[in-house]
């Protein structure tokens, strides 16, 4: 079929800088808005980790403009990727709570994270070498949106 292309290791892969554009709908409210910006995946600095800690993963930084109903503002976000069993990442937040696995050797995973009441799905689909993207479905009393992300490799 040729829709997914396979990635024996995630971190790998996804190391480097990425050009991201994000729609955002929300279903309730039919309100819109996007975010275009870029996102590093490097090395975490090993000297801010304490011994314990895994070492090997990525520091995955967004940054750029989210604009909603017409008003643009800065807008970032860090995660942690760490190193997982057979090429896969565990995918953290910030501050080191879990967020949620990623196993990209099929092309294709999808991930769900509870958050308070509601539900986070995620679809990761790699088209090619330097094109993935993402899909979040986000269900609940708080929230009803969906946040397409595509991803192109700079340089």
């Amino acid at each position: 079929m040729g829709e997914f292309w396979p990635v024996p290791d995630a971190l790998a892969y996804l190391a480097g800088r990425w050009r991201v554009t994000r729609s955002v709908r929300d279903l309730a409210s039919g309100a819109q808005g996007e975010f275009t910006g870029t996102t590093d995946f490097r090395a975490e600095e090993t000297e801010e980790k304490e011994e314990t800690e895994e070492t090997g993963g990525l520091l995955h930084h967004e940054s750029g403009t989210f604009v909603w109903q017409g008003v643009a503002r800065p807008a970032e976000r860090i995660l942690r990727f760490l190193p997982g069993p057979g090429g896969t990442a565990d995918v953290r937040f910030a501050d080191g709570r879990p967020f949620h696995d990623l196993d990209l050797t099929s092309g294709r995973h999808l991930a769900g994270h509870p958050c308070s009441a509601d539900l986070y799905r995620g679809e990761f689909t790699v088209l090619d070498a330097d094109h993935w993207r993402t899909v979040w479905r986000v269900r609940g009393p708080a929230k009803d949106l969906v946040l397409r992300t595509g991803y192109a490799r700079e340089g």
